[in-house]
């Protein structure tokens, strides 16, 4: 317990699934916690699920001056960032190479790449020496998935961000990692038939689909001091499903 006392995180897209059952291990852990989300209502609800020690920002991650207005709170309210979460992301799922459009291809990439991008870059006067960057990843960074390109190449271009920014950042000693989650439980599978899942499940070493606390795991693995001489890796957090 209190892996995180006294640090101070930041986490996007936090409003569900795995970023939101981050910021609540996060808090349990001793850290204060500020999240992000696109929407006011969800946002404040997430705030309320967590109870203490959060702050959220109505962000969205693919526009620079929410991004701005985000670290603004920051700096007036704690002066300083330990841990940054880049969670946000988005996707368009069953869409074969034919079908893809120029607004959905700004879409992703404006979220998956232009705004990791921009929140990391806009967090650094804020980030102290030693600090972590976490990013979101997929096992979609190295699968071929159909109907997927779109978001696979996203990733992949988030994947690739990491190795240079490793090295970008190594003389301030700020470790970036990735992870990488598989099929996990999260608001995607709402309304979704038990035979569906089964499929899914079939496809997963361990038996199971993951559950948002198996990123938390992972998130405060990488965010905490038991993670300080691993830096530019790519965390798999699916039960072997990429691995195999």
């Amino acid at each position: 317990m209190n892996k995180l006392s006294g640090k101070v995180a930041v986490i996007t897209g936090a409003t569900s699934g795995m970023a939101l059952a981050s910021a609540k291990l996060f808090v349990e852990e001793g850290a204060f916690v500020f999240i992000t989300g696109r929407r006011q209502e969800p946002l404040d609800e997430a705030v309320r699920s967590i109870g203490h020690n959060v702050k959220g920002v109505r962000a969205n991650s693919g526009d620079l001056a929410d991004l701005d207005h985000l670290y603004d709170v920051v700096k007036q309210e704690k002066g300083h960032i330990d841990i940054l979460f880049v969670s946000a992301g988005v996707g368009d799922f069953g869409i074969p190479i034919g079908a893809v459009t120029e607004d959905m291809y700004m879409r992703t990439f404006d979220v998956n790449v232009k705004g990791t991008i921009f929140t990391v870059q806009k967090a650094l006067p804020l980030l102290g020496d030693g600090s972590a960057i976490i990013l979101n990843g997929s096992i979609a960074t190295i699968k071929g998935l159909a109907g997927l390109s779109v978001y696979c190449a996203s990733k992949a271009a988030v994947r690739s961000l990491a190795r240079t920014w490793t090295v970008d950042l190594q003389p301030r000693k700020i470790r970036v990692n990735v992870i990488s989650p598989g099929t996990i439980d999260t608001g995607i599978f709402l309304g979704v038939p038990g035979e569906v899942k089964d499929a899914f499940v079939k496809n997963i070493p361990l038996g199971r689909i993951g559950r948002p606390e198996d990123i938390a795991a992972a998130a405060l693995f990488l965010a905490s001091s038991d993670a300080t001489f691993i830096t530019g890796i790519e965390l798999f957090v699916d039960g072997g499903t990429a691995q195999i």
